[in-house]
């Protein structure tokens, strides 16, 4: 029988999962991939836990370097996260000569480029199924499943924190604050969320999958973010009774100027599948010119459901170990030197269409001063909503759903609405998607 000996560096939750699902299902794995795969090593600065996890059926160390290092290893599994010591791991890993799958998807946005260049240098893999989404193989879809596609677009949720608070407020009626407090104490935010619901998350896996679909450089640096930590119910509620969700997405699109990647929060039909998807789900719409849109759903995290990843890009380095790198699947799906170093266009330059909330005296002509500068700049509206005003009360909220039109257009009108006497404070700007064609 063949052998793949690995390490793992991490055992928390995901390294606690991976080491589960390769014990339970050995016989299956091997079944499948032709090779017994066996952690030979294991590092933690926690031993106790470590000791715990692996039932002393493995041996132990706190110095992840000893696994990186250790002869008898020929993959290492990083699943530390972070930017800085797993850099450095992963690298001298690649200088070792041995593969390496990772589930750190910042890591990857960050120094995916100088990783890969590394690896493709020394000959060996890098498998980050586990980096995006969990448990959904869209890694794969992107990189293999869809290879005769040219992708036009994708848009996905993709951090489950900001799904699961976005649904709470919607179906609840609460405040992001109270829902917040809510998702940690059930363990599905941090005790420091700024990652998550600012986007920044969301903008590294986006970063990822935008390079795969369109076989350019990574380019984090060069995203847009925007979270959802001001995001009111108030709006919550309005898009609802418009026929919309609000969503926390991540948007790449190329076109002719460039290509748009960005993270925000974003109105989404009721009748659009993409929608429906509640709690800490993900779900991810990718549309190929030859297949259409095509919707990838599934868990995008917890242990076993990212393991499931881990081990399956153990799987695929068992399985094409021995063979050269011209058989290899591409780190990005696209052969070495085929990549092109597309333009990201800023986001006063994209196409979108709008929801707008102002409040607004509750007086004649408003309403009609408005429209006037929003036709003055071409940008046509869709459907509009008019509160009245709550009892001794002489302001109102007036909601506006528009067709596309350019960003900077959009801000613009806003502008001009803004100075207008009888609107009070700042317009609330969310952007919609179709997410259909």
């Amino acid at each position: 029988m063949k052998q793949l000996n690995v390490g793992i560096l991490g055992l928390g939750t995901v390294g606690g999962g991976t080491y589960a699902v390769l014990t339970r299902n050995a016989a299956e794995i091997t079944r499948r991939s032709g090779y017994a795969i066996n952690v030979v090593q294991v590092a933690d600065k926690n031993l106790a836990l470590a000791q715990r996890v692996t039932d002393g059926k493995v041996p132990l160390t706190d110095d992840a370097f000893a696994v990186v290092n250790n002869p008898a290893v020929d993959v290492v599994v990083e699943l530390i996260g972070g930017y800085t010591l797993s850099k450095e791991l992963v690298l001298q890993a690649i200088a070792n000569g041995k593969h390496v799958v990772t589930a750190n998807k910042a890591l990857l946005a960050v120094h995916g480029n100088e990783i890969f260049a590394a690896a493709q240098a020394r000959g060996v893999m890098v498998a980050f199924e586990a980096a995006v989404a969990g448990g959904i193989p869209i890694i794969k879809a992107l990189r293999e499943g869809l290879g005769a596609n040219r992708i036009e677009w994708l848009a996905g949720i993709i951090n489950g924190t900001t799904n699961f608070i976005l649904s709470e407020m919607r179906e609840k009626g609460l405040s992001f604050i109270d829902v917040l407090g809510e998702a940690q104490r059930l363990g599905y935010a941090e005790a420091d969320p700024t990652f998550d619901v600012e986007g920044i998350d969301a903008a590294h896996k986006l970063t990822i999958m935008s390079a795969i679909a369109f076989g350019m450089p990574m380019k984090f640096d060069q995203a847009y973010t925007e979270g959802i930590s001001k995001l009111q119910q108030t709006d919550i509620k309005y898009a609802h009774e418009l026929g919309y969700s609000v969503k926390l997405l991540g948007i790449t699109k190329r076109s002719e100027a460039g290509v748009e990647l960005r993270v925000h929060p974003t109105l989404i039909s009721e009748k659009r599948l993409v929608a429906n998807v509640n709690g800490a789900m993900n779900a991810v719409v990718v549309k190929g010119d030859a297949v259409g849109p095509t919707l990838y759903y599934g868990a995008g995290a917890g242990a076993e459901p990212t393991a499931s990843s881990v081990v399956a890009d153990l799987m695929d380095v068992a399985r094409l170990a021995d063979a050269s790198a011209a058989q290899r699947v591409p780190y990005l799906g696209f052969q070495a030197g085929q990549l092109n170093d597309l333009p990201i266009l800023p986001i006063a330059a994209i196409h979108s269409a709008y929801y707008l909330r102002l409040r607004a005296s509750d007086k004649p002509g408003v309403l009609a001063g408005v429209t006037k500068i929003l036709a003055d700049r071409n940008i046509s509206i869709d459907a509009m909503l008019q509160k009245e005003p709550a009892d001794n009360e002489t302001e109102a909220d007036i909601v506006i759903l528009t067709h596309l039109t350019q960003e900077k257009n959009m801000d613009a009108g806003i502008a001009e609405i803004e100075a207008l006497p009888a609107i009070v404070g700042k317009l609330v700007k969310i952007r919609m998607e179709e997410l259909g064609k």
